[in-house]
């Protein structure tokens, strides 16, 4: 996804290549759970045998959760619906089956889809008016508008080893980093991840932006290494990436890599540090014009991505069709164009949703079925904006262009089997 560019706070605020990152969630304060996490932490060090890789995490952090509402509607309250092509979405919605089928919720409705011509529009869009019903998203007080951004797969060129131009690396998952699901053990402290390493008997963070090339873990887990910079960085923010080997064995080999694992630091969106310095306006900052910036002020570079200590570790994905995306949360590769990041606390995964812009002033705005498969440390629902989505746009610089710039108002509609309650109803 999304894997894609933050501000944390307000989602809104920055456009989606600078804001989005195709990461877990970092840990917020959760002051109720602290105690029971301090009880978990001094319990793991007290198992631990003394060479056992060392575990650090930041403090545990958790947001509050804003309210969402599903209101059912009729297929004919969806503006646009009649002239979408839903077939163009059929194939990404078969993908999700191919996820959700074991689920008895979908199992049903999964199962008829197989006997559907879904290359037809008009076939597919009167299964999901069949077999579906439209809920309008909004939040307590009634608010339904949001913000869909854009996210893309950049291409880039690497080397197997370092050289002097190829000098950038990507690393894997370093050796001492240790990455605990905390709702293993206490399921109230579901979507909480403690992520660190151990020093001696301690729990220390682990290293951020500014010193990840000197940590220990990391050495001999560069996967590639890159000529560009702020490509590496824009890397991490998309999630993914493919690359081009102009080295080894097999030169013009392409390899795609995937997220795996984070630092354990929040995301913090270097566009808002350019608008807070007053280097650019806030209509101003998209992932082109801060690459932009960036050349032009080589001597700020490190002050500029510093200000974001939250690192990603990548591992290689096979690339089995070339015109499908990376495999994003889901576990199914994303589809350019009807594939979109959202926030499972409000859209369960694999589940169609319609989006519709509400910018009067935009012909050209998305008005399409499409599927939730893909997650984002910056696609935040918030108590003001009950719709967040990040649409993926495709692979390469044709990809890069639109995901960089689109920042739509929306609203959206969620599209569950007719049995199945939205969430947070029984």
């Amino acid at each position: 996804m999304v894997h894609h560019m933050m501000n944390r706070n307000n989602p809104s605020a920055i456009p989606a290549s600078t804001i989005k990152s195709h990461m877990s969630n970092p840990l917020r304060p959760y002051s109720s759970a602290l105690g029971k996490v301090a009880v978990f932490i001094g319990v793991s060090l007290l198992t631990s045998c003394a060479n056992q890789p060392v575990q650090q995490s930041p403090s545990p952090q958790r947001a509050e959760k804003p309210t969402t509402v599903f209101e059912a509607v009729e297929f004919t309250k969806l503006p646009g619906w009649q002239a979408d092509d839903q077939a163009a979405a059929w194939p990404a919605f078969l993908r999700s089956c191919a996820a959700l089928q074991k689920n008895p919720a979908w199992h049903d409705v999964c199962a008829a889809a197989a006997q559907v011509d879904g290359a037809n529009t008009l076939s597919a869009r009167a299964f999901f008016e069949t077999h579906f019903s439209a809920y309008r998203i909004i939040n307590a007080s009634g608010e339904d508008r949001g913000l869909l951004t854009g996210y893309y797969e950049p291409i880039l060129r690497g080397t197997r080893h370092a050289t002097a131009s190829f000098r950038y690396p990507v690393y894997g998952v370093p050796d001492d980093l240790i990455d605990v699901n905390l709702a293993e053990i206490y399921p109230e402290l579901v979507g909480m991840r403690l992520r660190g390493r151990i020093e001696g008997r301690q729990l220390v963070p682990y290293a951020p932006r500014s010193t990840i090339d000197s940590a220990s873990g990391v050495k001999g887990q560069e996967i590639v290494w890159l000529d560009d910079r702020m490509a590496a960085f824009f890397m991490e923010v998309q999630g993914s990436a493919r690359i081009e080997l102009i080295d080894g064995q097999k030169p013009g080999e392409t390899i795609r890599l995937g997220y795996a694992d984070q630092n354990g630091y929040p995301y913090r969106a270097i566009g808002r540090w350019l608008v807070e310095q007053g280097e650019l306006p806030l209509e101003k900052v998209s992932m082109q014009s801060i690459t932009e910036w960036a050349r032009s002020h080589p001597e700020r570079i490190d002050e500029l991505l510093d200000f974001n200590p939250s690192v990603v570790f990548f591992r290689e994905i096979a690339i089995s069709d070339a015109s499908l995306g990376p495999p994003g949360s889901l576990g199914v590769p994303l589809s350019p164009g009807r594939s979109i990041a959202v926030d499972r606390r409000s859209i369960p995964l694999g589940s169609p949703v319609y989006i519709a812009s509400t910018n009067a002033t935009s012909e050209s705005g998305p008005r399409r079925l499409t599927l939730a498969q893909d997650t984002g440390g910056a696609i935040a629902i918030t108590a003001r904006q009950p719709v967040r989505a990040d649409l993926f746009f495709g692979s390469g610089d044709t990809a890069a262009e639109p995901a960089g710039h689109l920042r739509e108002p929306i609203r959206a509609w969620l599209l569950l089997p007719k049995d199945m309650a939205p969430p947070g109803e029984p």
